[in-house]
């Protein structure tokens, strides 16, 4: 097994003491501030002593099978809200009505898997009723930023052959966008509807939650192919998790602890271009 350790900044002594704890064999430096320690021993007791020492030095790692490379896989999905960008689209809509705390609040909330997602979106877009649409706009050019790493992440896994998938609980307006910008080849998510430029408090049609998420993953490999298992899979929230569950390999990026614990990978502190150093 291979243990990749990655960070904004690392020092070689602390690299070196956390692969001794692995017992690897080598260190290797696969990028700057990432180096792949192979040949290393795995159980339940060192990952809860790798992740102490990495979370204390400011580390990202991961358990990584040898061999695994890029071009195993086949798709990249990824949520948008807090993972390829900063934002919560509907938190920063919001405080265009000043509402940002309650509907923050509902957000974080179904982030943590305390409310179920349907009912969350609803309950904040009903709070989003009679805001001018041209808020969206707003949001978009002076809020939306993409996280760190996400073109430098896209350009390498289109490189090596992979499709792209956005798929959002959150809205047209802004997936629609950044597939344009970014050249990403699907997305899905939710319409919120306008009538008479402003918003009505709805969604056209039906809710994208964790179920249709997951779905969408199914599909876009269906007619890729491929199964499932060929799918990497990226999001930071509870209404993420079906669709990483289904995945070759799921990232929680900057996310909740629901999400941490169930990922194959967990990436707190690097840039989206963090999966990059796990291939070979």
């Amino acid at each position: 097994m291979n243990l990749i350790l990655q960070g904004l900044n690392t020092d070689r002594p602390t690299i070196e003491r956390i692969a001794g704890l692995a017992d690897a064999q080598y260190i290797v430096p696969v990028a700057p501030h990432a180096y792949r320690c192979e040949g290393v021993r795995k159980n339940d007791t060192l990952r809860a002593n790798i992740d102490a020492e990495c979370l204390a030095a400011k580390l990202d790692y991961a358990f990584i099978e040898p061999g695994r490379k890029l071009s195993d896989f086949r798709l990249v999905t990824m949520d948008m809200d807090s993972t390829l960008i900063t934002i919560e689209c509907i938190d920063e809509i919001a405080d265009m009505q000043g509402l940002k705390p309650q509907v923050a609040e509902i957000t974080e909330a179904a982030m943590r898997g305390e409310i179920e997602f349907r009912e969350s979106l609803t309950r904040r877009v009903a709070l989003l009723k009679g805001l001018d649409a041209s808020a969206l706009q707003r949001v978009y050019d002076e809020r939306l930023t993409l996280s760190p790493g996400a073109e430098k992440m896209l350009a390498a896994v289109k490189a090596a052959g992979l499709k792209t998938l956005l798929v959002s609980g959150g809205f047209t307006f802004f997936t629609d966008r950044i597939k344009a910008r970014l050249g990403m080849d699907y997305t899905r998510s939710n319409e919120l509807e306008i009538v008479g430029g402003k918003l009505t408090g709805r969604v056209v049609g039906g809710i994208v939650d964790a179920d249709e998420k997951k779905k969408m993953v199914e599909q876009v490999c269906a007619e890729l192919g491929v199964p499932t298992k060929q799918a990497i899979v990226m999001g930071d929230g509870a209404n993420d998790l079906k669709m990483m569950g289904i995945a070759g390999i799921s990232v929680a990026f900057r996310a909740k602890p629901i999400v941490r614990a169930q990922a194959d990978v967990a990436l707190n502190f690097v840039g989206l271009d963090g999966i990059l150093p796990l291939f070979e």
